[in-house]
């Protein structure tokens, strides 16, 4: 017999519960929690050692910040609600209100930059002749759009696409100044590809009304609440997966980390049965059986586990629905690069709290720049004179310009991106600490014909009861949008699953 030890089996771990929650994002923890405030036995399954998908912290040069998300939209007060829940709503803190600037494309080859018109939606401006828009696009760009007063508007069907819209009344400067950069910089998508209803929703009706989409624009404007429009929380975002993490540990959630879901199965031919989650450790497999299945991973992830129940679907009586991810869109890959610095001469904040960059603006690879200790107290009393800037990448459609770099690459880039979009001098000697932060699989609910997607896929998912799916690419962009749809599913496994004596 030869020396060396046999290699060890592979675990096989089995186990049950109420409800199987796959993806530990935001959406999934959500949704956990809510099943289990009614007493449900909940397992969540994570892919990640952390939770949060995409709110996540990043510890640099003695800091914690965000590596995600660091703001929510107040619009609709769930968010708001869930952080009072949690303890965190005297934490909550409005951002300084200077604005961002816009990078663009300048004379003789150099960029330029001008701050961002503040009377706009999504870019759109609501006075085209106004200083600030024809700053960036020109007179004679700010008379074309002008025209759009001159235009009838057409009040037979919708306007669909954000950028042929645009394009059609106000023209291309607007376009590709004002709304690009924006679209770029919210839904990493181009205009074009933006369904206008779900990006500015009531935009349709109110131009219809005001007789022009400018007229429209000023209408939503007026229409806004009184008060930021988006909010954060003081340490950063990552604190409300902190305070969901505490609560899940309150209701006794189990929570596996590491693991890869690669397979969902229906128990047996009877729905009710429940389903049976697959997924692979460092150890072996581990299969959870359940009665019902919430799908909270990204996208194509999700997708893929559909895909992997409809042909267990196929030996039902009814007809396997027609929905698999080959009909959904690429993926965007985007990724996040912060940045600690040492440079007094940002102290004076040269481009607000931060730049959006317009996609044909010379020697600038990044899309986006935001200048987080001046857009954030709290987060400049913390870093006590460094500054925080995070600089994204990557667009819909294209590969990221950061695949295959090196991190000493990546963050040379970044620094130089930052100096050229700050307008400030900025070297090596500077940086203090770098890191980033990537995403493969973002995949935008508000592409045009996604919404006829998520209700095929929801129509098909309410055909075999007891499987959900939730987060960003079904629920929209941003907390205000994946928070009450994560909050909708769990009260709709709570009907199938909870008397009415409210036990379970």
């Amino acid at each position: 017999m030869t020396g060396g030890a046999a290699p060890l089996e592979p675990v096989i771990e089995r186990s049950t519960a109420d409800v199987v929650v796959v993806g530990g994002g935001v959406a999934g923890l959500v949704a956990a929690l809510e099943c289990a405030k009614v007493g449900l036995r909940v397992t969540v399954l994570e892919r990640r050692d952390e939770l949060g998908g995409c709110v996540g912290r990043i510890e640099l040069d003695g800091l914690t910040l965000d590596s995600g998300a660091e703001s929510f939209a107040t619009r609709g007060g769930a968010v708001a609600e869930l952080l009072d829940s949690l303890g965190l709503g005297d934490e909550v803190e409005s951002p300084n209100p200077a604005g961002a600037w816009l990078v663009m494309p300048g004379k003789q080859g150099r960029p330029d930059a001008a701050p961002l018109p503040k009377t706009g939606v999504l870019g759109i401006p609501a006075n085209p002749l106004g200083d600030d828009v024809r700053r960036i696009i020109g007179w004679g760009g700010a008379i074309r759009a002008y025209g759009d007063r001159l235009m009838p508007i057409l009040r037979i069907g919708r306007a669909h696409s954000l950028g042929q819209l645009v394009r059609s009344r106000m023209g291309q400067a607007v376009l590709d100044r004002l709304v690009t950069p924006i679209s770029a910089g919210v839904y990493s998508t181009d205009p074009n590809e933006l369904d206008l209803d779900v990006v500015a929703p009531g935009l349709n009706e109110a131009m219809t009304r005001a007789g022009s989409l400018s007229g429209g624009v000023g209408q939503l404007v007026e229409a806004r609440k009184a008060g930021a429009a988006v909010r954060g929380i003081r340490g950063g975002m990552h604190r409300l997966v902190d305070a969901l993490e505490r609560e899940l540990d309150r209701f006794d959630v189990t929570v596996v980390r590491g693991v890869e879901v690669t397979g969902l199965e229906r128990v047996s031919a009877d729905a009710a049965s429940g389903w049976l989650v697959i997924a692979t450790t460092d150890d072996g497999e581990l299969f959870v059986t359940a009665p019902d299945a919430v799908l909270a991973a990204s996208g194509h992830v999700a997708l893929g586990l559909v895909e992997a129940a409809l042909d267990g679907w196929a030996t039902s009586p009814k007809p396997a629905p027609d929905m698999t991810s080959s009909t959904w869109p690429p993926a965007a890959s985007i990724e996040l690069v912060t940045l600690v610095l040492d440079a007094p001469d940002l102290d004076a904040a040269p481009r607000g709290t931060g730049v959006l960059v317009a996609a044909d603006t010379p020697g600038v690879t990044a899309k986006a720049l935001t200048h987080s200790t001046a857009k954030w107290s709290w987060l400049a009393e913390s870093a006590g004179g460094r500054h925080v800037v995070r600089l994204s990448y990557g667009r819909a459609g294209s590969s990221n310009p950061l695949d295959g770099r090196s991190d000493a690459e990546v963050a040379g880039l970044a620094l130089a991106d930052a100096s050229l979009l700050l307008g400030v001098p900025l070297d090596e000697r500077m940086l203090r600490a770098s890191g980033r932060t990537i995403w493969r699989d973002a995949l935008s609910q508000a592409a045009l014909g996604q919404r006829d997607r998520v209700r095929a896929l929801e129509d098909a998912l309410a055909a075999e009861p007891g499987v959900e799916a939730t987060g960003s690419w079904v629920a929209g962009t941003g907390l205000a949008s994946v928070v009450p749809h994560a909050l909708e599913v769990a009260r709709r496994i709570r009907h199938r699953r909870v008397h009415p004596d409210g036990t379970a």
